[in-house]
C-alpha cells in the first residue's frame, strides 16, 4: 500500500506564492484590458478621435447585438469556425504524417528539404487565383488555403522535434537490437511531444490566418467576408466587430491547446 507523500512547509509556501503570483498576473491582465477599453470609449465619447473611423467598445457591442437579433451572427461565425477547424486538423494530421515519413527515410528527407524551404517562403496569397480555379469559390477553397498555410509549418516543426532526439538514447536502443519502428514509437514520438504542443500553438494562429485570407479572396459568408464587406461600404463598426469576434475565437482556441498542454504535462 502506497503512503501519500506529505508536502513540506517550504513546498507549501512555494505553492502559495506561485498561486498568489498567478492571481496578481490575472488581475493585472484584466485591469489592463478594462483600462484600454475605457480609454478607447472615453476618447470616442469626448470626440478626441473620430468614432466613425475608430469605432468604440459600445458601438461594437451594439453591432454584435444587432447581428445576433438578425440571426446572422452565428451563421458567419459558424462558417469561419468550421473552415478553420477543418483546415487546422487537416494541416496538423498531414504535417505530422509527412514529418514521420521524412524522419523514416533520409533520402526522402534530403530530397524534400529544399522544396519545403521554398514552399515555406512562398507567399500563399499568390496562389489565390489558382486556388479559385482548382477548388472553385466555395468553402473548399478556403479550407485548402488554411491547410497549405499550416502544413509546411507543421512538417518543419515536427521534423525538427523528431531529429532532435538525443543521439545517446538512439545508440542505446540500437545496441539493444530495437527496430526502427520500436525506436520511433518508444523514443522519438514521446520525446517530440513538446514540439507537437508548440506546433499546435503556432498552427492555431496559422489556421485563422488561412481561413480569413481565404475569405478575403473568395467567400459569401464568414468573418473575413464581414471585414471585406464592411470596408467596402464603410461600415467600420462592422469591421471592428468582426475583428473583435475573431480575437475572441482565436484566444479560445489557443486556450484549449494550452489546457491540453497542462493535462499532458500533468499526466506525463
Amino acid at each position: 500500500m502506497k503512503h501519500k507523500e506529505i508536502p513540506s512547509k517550504e513546498h507549501l509556501s512555494y505553492l502559495r506564492k506561485t498561486q498568489k503570483k498567478n492571481v496578481v498576473v490575472l488581475i493585472l491582465r484584466v485591469s489592463l484590458l478594462l483600462l484600454l477599453l475605457g480609454v478607447w470609449e472615453l476618447a470616442t465619447a469626448m470626440n478626441w478621435v473620430n468614432p466613425f473611423i475608430t469605432s468604440s467598445p459600445s458601438r461594437i457591442l451594439k453591432t454584435i447585438g444587432e447581428m445576433y437579433k438578425s440571426g446572422t451572427l452565428f451563421y458567419h461565425v459558424g462558417t469561419t469556425l468550421w473552415e478553420t477547424l477543418v483546415g487546422f486538423f487537416l494541416a496538423v494530421a498531414l504535417g505530422y504524417g509527412i514529418a514521420l515519413l521524412l524522419w523514416w527515410s533520409e533520402i526522402f528527407r534530403r530530397v524534400s528539404e529544399p522544396y519545403l524551404v521554398v514552399l515555406n517562403a512562398l507567399p500563399k496569397i499568390a496562389l489565390g487565383p489558382l486556388i479559385i480555379i482548382w477548388c472553385g469559390t466555395g468553402s473548399v477553397a478556403i479550407v485548402f488555403m488554411t491547410v497549405i498555410i499550416g502544413l509546411i509549418i507543421a512538417i518543419m516543426n515536427m521534423l525538427s522535434g523528431f531529429m532532435a532526439t538525443e543521439e545517446g538514447k538512439l545508440l542505446l536502443m540500437r545496441s539493444m537490437g530495437a527496430s526502427k519502428a520500436q525506436i520511433l514509437t518508444k523514443l522519438v514520438i514521446p520525446s517530440s511531444l513538446p514540439n507537437f504542443i508548440s506546433m499546435l500553438k503556432i498552427n492555431v494562429g496559422m489556421a485563422w490566418i488561412g481561413s480569413i485570407m481565404g475569405e478575403y479572396i473568395v467567400s459569401k459568408a464568414g468573418i473575413g467576408y464581414l471585414i471585406v464587406y464592411g470596408g467596402q461600404v464603410f461600415k467600420l463598426d462592422l469591421v471592428m466587430s468582426a475583428v473583435f469576434i475573431l480575437c475572441v475565437l482565436a484566444a479560445a482556441m489557443y486556450a484549449i491547446v494550452a489546457m491540453i498542454e497542462k493535462l499532458v504535462i500533468k499526466n506525463k
